[in-house]
């Protein structure tokens, strides 16, 4: 089986997830949107698995992967030091995990790695205030750039 290219599937998945989203999305909501949609597809694999529909099984495990990776490649381990590494380490895992749930048909697996994600999306949910006011522009200079580019 092979599977997409993790950068291609995070620009899809970004393309679909850009309709809902505003015009300027910060880097760490478009995080949140890709670890959004790894749990959707982790979801609907597993429903997929409990009906036996195998395609579609293998389709959204193979998405979740993509994603997974991507999340896994937008790390910067120099910056971030042990907490890059270790998240580096889990997708790693997480990936092998689903891979395996998908050869053996084991929910169990699934629900292993469904696990882990709300458990590191509950972590970057939880420093939403700190990104968001460092993030935000001064409302002089979200000002000055409209009149700029007008």
């Amino acid at each position: 089986m092979s599977y997409p290219n993790p950068r291609s599937a995070v620009q899809q998945y970004n393309s679909v997830g850009a309709q809902s989203a505003s015009v300027e999305t910060s880097p760490y909501r478009l995080v949140q949107m890709l670890m959004e949609g790894a749990l959707d597809k982790i979801a609907m694999a597993k429903g997929y698995m409990s009906r036996g529909e195998v395609a579609e099984k293998g389709r959204s495990i193979s998405v979740a992967i993509s994603i997974i990776s991507g999340l896994r490649a937008s790390l910067d381990k120099s910056t971030g030091g042990e907490i890059a590494e270790n998240l580096d380490n889990l997708y790693d895992y997480m990936e092998r995990r689903l891979l395996q749930a998908n050869m053996e048909n084991d929910t169990a697996k699934v629900d292993e790695v469904g696990r882990l994600m709300i458990e590191i999306k509950s972590g970057w949910d939880g420093i939403a205030p700190t990104v968001k006011s460092a993030a935000e522009p001064a409302p002089e200079a979200s000002t000055k750039r409209i009149y700029a580019q007008g």
